[in-house]
């Protein structure tokens, strides 16, 4: 991979300005194993002053780093989730810490993917993704000789994580190459929040989209959100675009309205943090905002998603879970009380069409969504419907 940074002892490196086009592999920079097994992740929450690595060893370790959004974006969460279960098996098993026999392997597994599954109750990936790895390492430690539980426990889980991480990867591609015939040629788009290399294990989904189709000479200039109140897009997405020489625009959420009634703007295109059945989309607070001001302007209005951000088990978005921030990331006066959502939920309607890794899907959303799961398999199950909807 080129351009990776030197690594020093202290997990902390530097890029540096850049004034050439940054060159990926099609996996994630954000993410990595160490030598050791170890999960090494870029602390996102240190962007874009700082470009700063943590290495990640045990469960308590990952779920404080996803719910400290040192690593974020429904799509990496998931990976993260898999390869630090994986990290934490092997330093279990190397410690001692995890008892000999099939019934031993068996409970810690089912305490570490009941632990990271709770991380973050929105981002139905992560759940995904957890149960997932548990299937296959529960079905593979219930064959293994009793004295060898814990090595089969460990070695499934990291070659499961690095095949939810390789078909990350490869989905994201695929939503790219698929989300940028859509665009028409020279077209300003706007994106909300960070949904590139940062939030997936790949080069992104919609921003990954955007990448691709710039390189295709379909997209001439970006609009970022800022997203309050962590400023996902005014941190991140900024950072990403930067280091692709992608002209880039950071604008202050309200200020929607205004860029695309002044005929700024030729396409939306943001991501999904769980898509239900009927096509209903929760994604980072402030999309349904700008999924209205797009209709009302006539703007076209893209998800794009992976098929594992789909939850069939609900029905629409008034089941889907949002999570509620902390009161303090809102500066007020004291004893003033503060509604602070991560998400919100676009309704179906809004939406243009849906970029996937199976291609884009359109209205009406529920017989698309269901021919978009019909027949289809893998090892770990149908996607979109496995891991049921959350409590």
């Amino acid at each position: 991979m080129k351009d990776r940074p030197n690594v020093s002892a202290g997990g902390q490196a530097n890029y540096g300005k850049r004034s050439t086009v940054v060159s990926y592999d099609m996996h994630s920079e954000a993410i990595s194993w160490t030598p050791a097994g170890a999960v090494r992740m870029l602390d996102q929450t240190c962007l874009p002053a700082e470009t700063r690595f943590v290495d990640i060893h045990t469960i308590d370790d990952m779920v404080e780093a996803i719910q400290s959004l040192r690593v974020r974006g429904a799509p990496l969460i998931g990976v993260a989730a898999t390869m630090g279960l994986a990290a934490a098996a092997a330093q279990a098993v190397d410690d001692g810490s995890l008892a000999a026999g099939k019934s031993a392997a068996l409970q810690w597994l089912s305490d570490a993917c009941d632990t990271m599954a709770d991380a973050r109750p929105t981002a139905v990936n992560l759940r995904w993704a957890v149960e997932r790895v548990r299937r296959v390492a529960d079905e593979r430690i219930s064959a293994s000789d009793d004295d060898q539980a814990g090595a089969t426990l460990a070695k499934t889980l990291r070659e499961e994580a690095q095949r939810t991480w390789d078909e990350d990867a490869r989905m994201c591609q695929a939503i790219a190459e698929a989300g940028a015939s859509q665009f028409p040629e020279g077209a300003r788009v706007l994106t909300h929040c960070n949904t590139g290399m940062l939030a997936t294990g790949g080069i992104g989904t919609a921003l990954g989209i955007i990448r691709v189709a710039h390189e295709q000479g379909r997209v001439s200039e970006v609009y970022a959100c800022e997203a309050r109140p962590l400023r996902q897009g005014s941190r991140l997405t900024a950072w990403e675009l930067g280091r692709t020489n992608i002209p880039c625009t950071v604008m202050v959420d309200s200020a929607a309205a205004t860029v695309m009634g002044q005929g700024r703007v030729d396409v939306v295109v943001v991501g999904a943090d769980r898509i239900a059945a009927n096509g209903d989309v929760a994604n980072k607070i402030g999309t349904q905002n700008l999924a209205v001001i797009a209709k009302s302007f006539g703007i076209p209005f893209y998800v794009a998603a992976p098929r594992s951000s789909f939850d069939l088990g609900a029905p629409d978005g008034a089941a889907i879970p949002i999570e509620q921030r902390a009161a303090d990331e809102i500066e007020t006066a004291d004893g003033v009380s503060v509604y602070n959502p991560a998400f919100d939920v676009t309704p179906a309607a809004l939406v243009t069409g849906i970029v996937t890794d199976a291609g884009v899907i359109e209205a009406p959303y529920p017989e698309s969504i269901d021919r978009l799961f019909s027949g289809v398999r893998d090892h770990a199950g149908e996607p979109g419907q496995a891991q049921g909807r959350h409590p």
